[in-house]
């Protein structure tokens, strides 16, 4: 695992790893209207999932989405006190059958694809996305999405813990606080990933 590197510092321009095809997943997160509203930077970073989604299905990798979206049973199952989906429960945000829940037209999944759907910040506590990475022999994971703060955080340390390789696309992520995502991804973030941008990914896929 690479050593922490300093704030703010410059992104590895080359992938650190590799990206066996038959062993990587491209998680691309939260990419929907609800959460892309929330970043000044979304269309750059809707412009750079696309090239390292298209890197990733044109090598045979395995891409997933992972989207948040709540039935009214899921409304419900959501404590008073929880910091961050109480009000959205309250006031039925982000209805799974909602527009403000679908994934991006610009990242339309595939049949090829895998889309999961959460309601809580992590993509894998309240999905089945665990099983179905392990069940294919998927030990590395490359991740990009929306925010940084939230599921990108999130997903990083819960998936570190369970013994994933990580690499995570910092120029296709982003965060409502800017100097947050670059506090996250040159420090905490970099503890447990591999921080690259989406370009190395896709050359690395180019030659996987």
């Amino acid at each position: 695992m690479s050593a922490p590197i300093a704030p703010h510092a410059p992104i590895a321009p080359h992938a650190p790893i590799a990206f066996a095809k038959d062993r990587t997943a491209l998680l691309l997160m939260d990419l929907q209207h609800f959460t892309l509203g929330m970043v000044e930077t979304s269309e750059a970073v809707l412009a750079r999932a696309r090239r390292a989604r298209q890197a990733a299905l044109d090598a045979g990798m395995q891409v997933v989405h992972v989207r948040i979206g709540f039935t009214e049973d899921d409304h419900a199952s959501v404590p008073a006190h929880h910091k961050i989906f109480a009000d959205v429960a309250r006031h039925g945000i982000a209805a799974d059958d909602s527009e403000e829940t679908r994934i991006h037209p610009d990242l339309q999944p595939e049949p090829r694809e895998h889309v999961v759907t959460k309601t809580r910040v992590g993509a894998l506590i309240t999905t089945d996305l665990d099983r179905f990475l392990r069940d294919r022999g998927l030990d590395t994971l490359v991740l990009a999405g929306v925010t940084t703060s939230g599921v990108i955080l999130s997903t990083v340390t819960d998936t570190a813990d369970r013994d994933y390789r990580l690499a995570v696309l910092a120029d296709a992520c982003a965060d409502p606080d800017p100097a947050l995502h670059e506090t996250l991804m040159g420090t905490v973030i970099a503890r447990y990933a591999d921080v690259i941008t989406a370009e190395s990914f896709a050359e690395a896929a180019r030659a996987s």
